[in-house]
């Protein structure tokens, strides 16, 4: 049974609920005297989720003994609605205010229109899909509402966050029969977009994949069908070396070797990028502190699925090139990420997914650097594009999401309203509260001053993903997570690799990468995307 103790932010770490409003680190903590109905419900969930069990199944808390960064108790709670509504809207203070007019191309070449919404020199475009691709493989919450108080401990995960590729192999060829060729169950459906690759669909453009939201945009979908061509490749090499091995055999050998050079990925490319070398060498070497589920249990947590973990929407581009001769007369096909002129189209002039069209492939090496040897056509600049830096400024296209990429369909379509009302469903704790706890540095009130005007303390008990953000930006200019969205996010990671059945980390800790690599001994995107054979010299673009 897990416990506040076993689970890291409890009595083990000398941190209770009384502690932290003693602390007075906000004056927008739960304090107040008489409860409302709302109020009280949402105190006695948290009391249940200090002693209650954590499953793969369910989410969970990693500090389930700090209180929520607000009251709910009215009319405050109506008060810190309306203040995110009003700070996460479109046009108001977290848009970039991006010149959506000037279009896609001159969004990513024009340096003069990159002064708000600045680059990342430190991370390449891919950096983000790659991280929704992973979110995407561990968490999918289909049930709870936004800014109603839920219980995470009885809210269903239907993701397994043990980081094993179940976002593209669903429940394995017996369980997803629809995702598997008919004529060899040991490979997936793979369709083609009438120039290279497709996920397969139905006759009205839905994608036929475990997790419909590797296709909320073209992206994404190419990560999809990039895993499923890997997969279908190692089948044949499998079968190679092991003549007669029965299908099951072959598919089992054949997943598990992709899912350990996934992982390898994670651990050696993904995260150095986000949280920086030292910090993973660190939890790698001494162990992981908040993060610490019972034996044999593991979980997401709210405050890294909630909070946390949703760092990568500042590192959209409002556009990107999505291929260098896929338009017409083989020209560049560039696209906002979103566009409301898009709806209802057959080929959107934007990313979105859902639509089937010879130019809705992609170019990854605007994504991931291949190496100098591929520039931009006619010029002798690399052809890889950057991310945008971890900060407060939200591109605008993500204020004005399409319903159709969003998982309930429901609005509000301003994504920073989005994640930030989530707080409230979860009832996570301030980043000065967590800030607090775990010994990191505390930005104080004044560096929230956009906060201030709404007059309900949260200038210093600030929703934990916006305080993520700010700390990235002001503690490491926006290059890389700060302390402590570092530690959530890196002891998360680290530790469902740690504690899940399968994981190398777990099962093989001495594993090294067998895949062909550019350099021997690793393995990274750019090497899983050359096997899976849609790199650009396999493009032949």
């Amino acid at each position: 049974m897990t416990t506040g103790k076993h689970r890291g932010g409890g009595e083990g770490h000398g941190l209770s609920r009384r502690g932290v409003l003693r602390m007075g680190v906000g004056a927008g903590l739960m304090g107040a005297s008489v409860l409302t109905s709302t109020e009280a419900i949402a105190g006695m969930l948290r009391e249940e989720a200090a002693v209650a069990a954590t499953s793969p199944q369910f989410f969970g808390r990693m500090f389930p003994s700090v209180a929520p960064f607000t009251s709910f108790q009215e009319p405050n709670l109506q008060r810190c609605i309306d203040a995110i509504r009003d700070i996460g809207e479109f046009t108001h203070f977290m848009d970039a205010k991006d010149i959506i007019e000037a279009g896609p191309v001159r969004l990513i070449t024009d340096a003069s229109l990159n002064t708000v919404n600045q680059n990342n020199p430190n991370h390449t475009a891919g950096t983000t899909f790659f991280g929704q691709f992973l979110d995407h493989d561990m968490t999918f919450d289909r049930q709870s509402r936004l800014a109603v108080p839920t219980a995470p401990e009885s809210s269903p995960n239907t993701r397994t966050p043990a980081l094993d590729l179940d976002s593209v192999y669903g429940t394995g060829p017996n369980g997803s029969p629809e995702l598997y060729n008919p004529s060899d169950r040991a490979k997936l459906r793979i369709e083609s977009g009438g120039r290279f690759e497709d996920v397969p669909r139905q006759s009205n453009g839905t994608a036929i994949i475990a997790d419909p939201r590797n296709d909320e945009n073209v992206v994404i979908s190419g990560l999809q069908c990039a895993f499923i061509l890997a997969h279908n490749r190692l089948v044949d090499q499998v079968r190679a070396g092991n003549p007669g091995a029965d299908a099951t055999t072959v598919f089992n050998q054949a997943r598990q070797i992709l899912t350990w050079h996934y992982q390898w990925i994670i651990i050696n490319e993904f995260l150095p990028q986000i949280i920086g070398q030292d910090r993973v060498n660190n939890i790698l070497s001494q162990g992981r502190r908040f993060y610490r589920p019972a034996a044999n249990e593991y979980f997401i947590p709210v405050e890294f699925q909630g909070a946390a973990y949703r760092f990568g929407h500042s590192m959209v581009r409002p556009s990107y090139r999505v291929n260098l001769a896929g338009d017409v007369n083989n020209t560049a096909f560039f696209a906002l990420i979103f566009d409301p002129r898009g709806e209802g189209q057959a080929d959107p002039m934007d990313m979105r997914g859902g639509r089937r069209a010879p130019r809705r492939f992609i170019g990854w090496q605007t994504f991931f650097d291949f190496g100098p040897q591929f520039t931009d056509p006619g010029a002798t600049t690399p052809a890889v594009k950057p991310n945008k830096r971890i900060d407060t400024k939200i591109s605008s296209a993500l204020f004005r999401l399409p319903l159709a990429a969003i998982a309930s369909g429901d609005p509000p379509i301003a994504l920073p309203v989005r994640n930030m009302l989530r707080h409230i469903t979860w009832s996570i704790p301030s980043g000065q509260a967590l800030a607090a706890a775990v010994g990191a540095p505390v930005l104080g009130a004044s560096n929230f001053p956009e906060w201030r005007h709404y007059n309900i303390g949260l200038d210093s008990s600030t929703p934990l993903w916006y305080y993520v953000l700010k700390e990235a930006e002001l503690l490491e200019q926006g290059l890389r997570l700060g302390p402590l969205g570092s530690l959530i996010v890196g002891e998360v990671f680290i530790g469902l690799l740690q504690l899940a059945p399968g994981s190398y980390l777990r099962d093989n800790p001495g594993f090294r990468p067998t895949l062909p690599a550019r350099t021997a001994g690793t393995f990274k995107m750019i090497d899983l995307l050359t096997f899976a054979r849609v790199d650009p010299t396999s493009r032949g673009q």
